[in-house]
C-alpha cells in the first residue's frame, strides 16, 4: 500500500528560509566560486542574443511595446494572443497570481521553488503544503492534494528535486473551480520537451508560467510569460504596472522564441541531458560515503543527500565551489545539496573537490 504524502498547514512558514535562492551562495565572493548553485546555463548568453538586446538599446526612448513579443510567444505555442503574458521574469507572475486571483484554499506541491508559497503568503494567504518524499521519488500522487484546494502549484520539471511529472498526471489535478499552476520554468531543458502542457487549452484552469532566463541567460534582464485562459490572462494583465517589461527584454523574448532559437534551445537540452548523466555517474562513486542522488534527473540540476552536507557545502567553498543549499525547501532537511548540471570538465573538478570535502566533513 502506498505510504500517503503529507500535508501540512503552516501559517508562519516557519522553519524555511522562502526567500533563499541560489544567487546567494556566489553574492558575495561569487568571482572566486565555480558556481553549481544557480541553474542558469553557463556561458549564455549567446553572441547573437547580446547583439539582438544590444540593438534594442537605439529605442530605450520610447515606452514599451510588447506586442510583436507577445504575438511571438503566442506563435511559438500554437495559441492566440490573448492567452498570453509577458512577465518581469517568472518570479513576477507569481505575485501576480496571488494578488490578482480570488482564492480561498492554495496549495503547493513541495520540494519546489519556494517564490510561489512566498507570494502567496505575502498577500495574505495560508498556505497548505503537499510534501513529496523522498522515498516515493518526489513522485506526484495526485490524490494527496486536498479535494478543496481552489489552487495548486506544481513545479515541472520540478526545482530542486529534478523530478519530471508525467502530463498526464498533473492533468488530474485540473477541477472546476481550480486554478492549476505549473512551473515549467526549465521544461526547455528537457529534450523533446515531454510532459510538457504549455499550448493545452484542453486542460481547465490550466496556468503555466515559463521563463527565458535559464537557459538563455537572461537571469539579470527579468523575462518570462504565462500561459493561460484569456480572462485569467485580463486579471493578471490588470494586477501588473503600466510597461511591465523593459524594451530590451521584449527583444529577447521574441528572439528565444525564434525557430533558429528553438533549435538551439534543442541542442543544448541534450547536452544538458549528457552532462547530467555524467555528472550522476560520477556522484554514484561516493555511494560509500553515504551519498545517494535523487533519481531520475530530468533537469539541468541534481539533487543529493549526503552526510553532513552543512559542512561538506563549507568545504566545497574553501575549495573553489559553490552549491545550493537544501534546507530553505519545505519537504528537505540539512542533509540535501542541489548541483546545476556543467560541461564534463567542471563536473571532474568538482568531483575531485568533493572527495577532498568528504574526507575533511568526517575529520
Amino acid at each position: 500500500m502506498r505510504t500517503p504524502m503529507h500535508t501540512e498547514t503552516d501559517p508562519e512558514g516557519a522553519r524555511h528560509d522562502l526567500r533563499h535562492h541560489g544567487d546567494a551562495e556566489v553574492r558575495d565572493d561569487g568571482a572566486a566560486l565555480v558556481d553549481l548553485a544557480v541553474n542558469v546555463r553557463a556561458g549564455t548568453p549567446p553572441d547573437w542574443l547580446r547583439s539582438r538586446i544590444a540593438d534594442s538599446l537605439t529605442g530605450l526612448a520610447a515606452y514599451p511595446d510588447g506586442r510583436r513579443a507577445r504575438a511571438a510567444v503566442a506563435a511559438r505555442h500554437g495559441l492566440p494572443v490573448d492567452r498570453v503574458l509577458l512577465t518581469a521574469g517568472a518570479a513576477e507572475a507569481f505575485v501576480l497570481l496571488a494578488r490578482a486571483l480570488k482564492v480561498r484554499r492554495p496549495a503547493v506541491v513541495h520540494p519546489q521553488f519556494t517564490e510561489p508559497e512566498a507570494a502567496l503568503r505575502d498577500a495574505g494567504h495560508t498556505v497548505d503544503r503537499v510534501l513529496l518524499r523522498a522515498e516515493d521519488g518526489f513522485r506526484l500522487d495526485p490524490a494527496a492534494v486536498p479535494e478543496d484546494a481552489d489552487l495548486v502549484v506544481v513545479g515541472n520539471p520540478t526545482n530542486p528535486t529534478s523530478v519530471l511529472h508525467p502530463a498526464a498526471s498533473i492533468a488530474r489535478l485540473a477541477r472546476p473551480g481550480r486554478m492549476l499552476v505549473v512551473d515549467e520554468a526549465f521544461m526547455d531543458a528537457v529534450p523533446g520537451e515531454r510532459e510538457a502542457l504549455a499550448g493545452r487549452t484542453d486542460v481547465p484552469g490550466l496556468v503555466v508560467l515559463r521563463s527565458l532566463t535559464k537557459t538563455w541567460g537572461l537571469a539579470g534582464l527579468r523575462i518570462g510569460y504565462v500561459l493561460a485562459a484569456p480572462e485569467t490572462i485580463a486579471d493578471l494583465e490588470r494586477a501588473q504596472p503600466l510597461w511591465p517589461v523593459s524594451t530590451p527584454a521584449l527583444a529577447a523574448a521574441e528572439a528565444c522564441v525564434s525557430p533558429l532559437a528553438l533549435a538551439e534551445a534543442a541542442d543544448a537540452a541534450d547536452r544538458v541531458a549528457a552532462d547530467r548523466a555524467h555528472l550522476v555517474a560520477g556522484l554514484k562513486e561516493f555511494a560509500p560515503d553515504g551519498l545517494t542522488v535523487a533519481e531520475p534527473a530530468e533537469g539541468p540540476f541534481v539533487l543529493v543527500r549526503v552526510p553532513r552536507a552543512t559542512a561538506v557545502r563549507r568545504h566545497l567553498r574553501t575549495l573553489g565551489f559553490a552549491v545550493r543549499r537544501g534546507d530553505t525547501f519545505p519537504g528537505l532537511g540539512e542533509e540535501w545539496l542541489r548541483l546545476a548540471v556543467r560541461d564534463r570538465t567542471t563536473v571532474n573538478h568538482f568531483l575531485q573537490a568533493l572527495d577532498r570535502a568528504l574526507t575533511l566533513a568526517d575529520r
